[in-house]
């Protein structure tokens, strides 16, 4: 699912050998009979072990060692390891979403890796770059995602399909009918609708020369960003979504009524390919709709990451584990397993990969996306946004009203809990 709310891809010189992949900066003969006898923990995302136990029995045979595998939800892992890290009975590698590395550097919980730069550039740069935090490298990308568009195929072809937001509109007033729908997402999070504001110059957070975020310049309610939500607002505005798809239950409403047949198309990610496929919707998935403007709607990028403990008293091995697990041959066969699209350059084109139309819709989509913000304020945006949105949908204040106090309010609570860090 979006890899941490509360969570180009993919070409590279093909020449880099598995060794090279799975060797940290400073390993020798004498690291590796050092490491002998000892103990690595994992925590791995659940349900998704399958895809390294591979990896994890050549390591353990290539290093002499034991490696414990433990599934967790991989948003939450950090959580666990504020309270296990620090008691001993956390692991060495765990699995996490880029934009929670921000918050577990400043917490001090995550290990700064040092991987030469040949491997760094496996991956994609948006992938790479969700694993930074000041210029230093807290995590190598195990996979990515984004919003892609769902449609369902029985009520509408390929050919027939909007190419724009706005034709999507048009199709939603000549189908909706109160029970059945055309294009349905959940605008009232800004994590959908950031699609739409940064399409017309609409952003979180600015950037510094060094493409580091600023925290103090929020374009959340920029120009831009109100032009963006006055559109989204007509779909609610009109009747083309219904009521229920508001709130914290709009995510369950918005995948009933595509798995009934009632909507023709919704935004949603590749976290919903087995679900719907177990519905027996017959879909199709492709890129996100441009905007009237001719820019493509965006998205996030959601990276999952294998990270190092700060607590690991064996860091340097864990560094060569994670390094092992996210090399590309390793990648390539997760995703056999997982379905979750790597961020190895490498596999962008991989036939195995992309002849999955989910893969490809995501490979495509991610040319106009941006990872999520991954720096601590990031997580004074999501309430205030969400709330104005909700407010826009349900018509309580116009577009420019409820972003100016979201903005404010985020600007507030930056203010007052990161000053200083």
């Amino acid at each position: 699912m979006k890899m941490a709310k509360k969570c180009s891809v993919f070409m590279l010189c093909a020449a880099v050998s598995l060794s090279l992949a799975a060797c940290g900066p400073k390993e020798s003969s004498s690291a590796k009979s050092s490491s002998k006898g000892s103990e690595l923990v994992v925590w791995e995302d659940k349900e998704k072990s399958n895809g390294i136990k591979d990896a994890v029995a050549a390591f353990e045979k290539e290093h002499d060692v034991k490696v414990k595998v433990v599934e967790k939800p991989y948003a939450k892992q950090i959580e666990d390891l504020r309270m296990d890290g620090p008691a001993g009975t956390g692991p060495d590698v765990l699995t996490m979403p880029g934009d929670q590395i921000g918050t577990a550097v400043t917490e001090g919980l995550l290990k700064e890796l040092h991987v030469k730069k040949d491997v760094q550039s496996l991956y994609t740069d948006a992938s790479i770059q969700s694993q930074m935090v000041d210029q230093k490298l807290y995590g190598l990308p195990k996979a990515v995602e984004t919003t892609v568009l769902f449609y369902n195929k029985d009520l509408i072809s390929e050919k027939e399909l909007p190419k724009t937001l706005e034709e999507w509109y048009d199709y939603s007033k000549k189908t909706a009918d109160g029970s059945k729908f055309g294009f349905l997402a959940l605008f009232d999070q800004i994590y959908y609708a950031e699609s739409v504001m940064s399409g017309y110059g609409g952003y979180i957070f600015g950037k510094d020369k060094d493409g580091s975020y600023n925290p103090s310049d929020i374009g959340i309610n920029n120009e831009g960003a109100v032009k963006g939500a006055a559109l989204m607002q007509k779909f609610y505005k009109e009747g083309l979504f219904p009521a229920g798809i508001i709130g914290e239950q709009g995510i369950n409403v918005l995948e009933s009524l595509f798995t009934e047949g009632k909507a023709a198309a919704i935004i949603s990610g590749p976290w919903n390919v087995e679900a719907f496929s177990k519905a027996g919707i017959n879909y199709g998935i492709t890129k996100l709709p441009k905007l009237e403007n001719g820019k493509n709607m965006s998205s996030f990028i959601g990276v999952k990451s294998y990270n190092v403990s700060a607590f690991s008293k064996n860091a340097e091995l864990a560094q060569e584990l994670a390094v092992f697990l996210a090399n590309e041959k390793n990648s390539k066969i997760r995703y056999e397993e997982t379905k979750e699209v790597p961020a190895v350059k490498s596999l962008a084109n991989d036939p195995a990969i992309m002849k999955s139309e989910a893969a490809r819709a995501v490979t495509e989509q991610s040319r106009f996306s941006e990872p999520t913000p991954n720096i601590p304020e990031m997580n004074e945006i999501w309430t205030p946004a969400d709330s104005a949105l909700q407010t826009v949908a349900t018509g309580k204040a116009d577009p420019k009203q409820a972003l100016d106090q979201a903005a404010e309010t985020a600007k507030g609570q930056i203010k007052a809990k990161h000053s200083g860090t």
